[in-house]
């Protein structure tokens, strides 16, 4: 299933594209929202499921509906540094031995086609396409990448939106690069896991002003979705409704030559991931 959450920003309402992709299904009748509470109801994702099969369920007006989020009350989101081997090569990185695991604050995300804001002194804002790993049943201390991909309730598209100046230059953590206000457009489906039956060969792409920056796939990965999850699970207990967002191919502004080409107000950024979706963003000044 395709779910998602349409309406203002703060006031969605939960939804389901229809398996025609285009017509979009009203939910709130069945279930209150698209959260972490959903995904753990094995119960009521079936009555879901039943009813989207039925043809049933009303049909939404897309006239000038706004998107948001597909995923509410997210308790955390665990991100993955350099964990594809062209970015960590474009970067001059070293291939990392264990995953480098930073946060983003879950008020960073908005909606996929939402406005992203350029922080105030900002010279050095850059992108990143993402693949989004929903958790959808409690994990923790996980043995296995099997054990590990049984508890993702699904996936979605990820824009890992960061002020590398602040990331970097400005001692500390990576942290203060990435929790801007509007740094994580999500969405606009979250991909039930069922849907995707190998999170490790899903194409990426991301272009700036319509030239093409990333092309790349998640086969290039240097920890895959099942050993991030499982790895994670070591060190914090994953909740339904938490993301990891994780990592991204290379083409980011970063690893590019001088004058590296740093996103400004007025560009427009446009990501997607293969089945999972299309974001667009209009940047402008904070």
């Amino acid at each position: 299933m395709k779910l998602l959450r349409v309406g203002t920003a703060g006031a969605e309402r939960p939804a389901l594209l229809d398996q025609d992709g285009t017509t979009l299904r009203d939910l709130s009748g069945l279930v209150t929202d698209v959260d972490g509470a959903l995904l753990a109801d094995s119960a009521a994702l079936e009555r879901v499921r039943a009813a989207a099969a039925s043809g049933d369920l009303p049909v939404v007006d897309q006239d000038g509906l706004r998107i948001g989020a597909p995923v509410a009350r997210i308790g955390k989101i665990v991100c993955i540094g350099l964990n594809f081997h062209d970015h960590a090569r474009e970067t001059g990185a070293e291939i990392p031995s264990e995953p480098i695991i930073f946060f983003k604050a879950p008020d960073t995300v908005v909606g996929p086609d939402d406005t992203v804001l350029v922080p105030r002194r900002s010279v050095k804002t850059d992108w990143e396409v993402e693949l989004a790993v929903v958790i959808g049943r409690t994990a923790r201390y996980l043995d296995s990448v099997e054990e590990a991909l049984d508890h993702v309730g699904g996936y979605a598209v990820s824009h890992d939106v960061s002020e590398r100046e602040f990331q970097l230059e400005r001692g500390g953590q990576w942290d203060k690069g990435k929790n801007c206000e509007t740094f994580n457009p999500l969405g606009p489906w979250l991909v039930t896991a069922d849907e995707v039956p190998d999170p490790q060969a899903l194409a990426m792409k991301l272009s700036v002003n319509g030239e093409v920056k990333q092309d790349g796939t998640t086969a290039d990965q240097i920890f895959g979705v099942g050993e991030v999850v499982r790895y994670v699970s070591q060190f914090m207990t994953l909740y339904p409704g938490d993301v990891i967002n994780t990592g991204t191919p290379a083409g980011v502004a970063l690893g590019q030559p001088e004058p590296k080409p740093y996103l400004r107000p007025g560009d427009v950024v446009e990501l997607e991931i293969a089945g999972l979706g299309r974001q667009r963003q209009e940047l402008k000044g904070a």
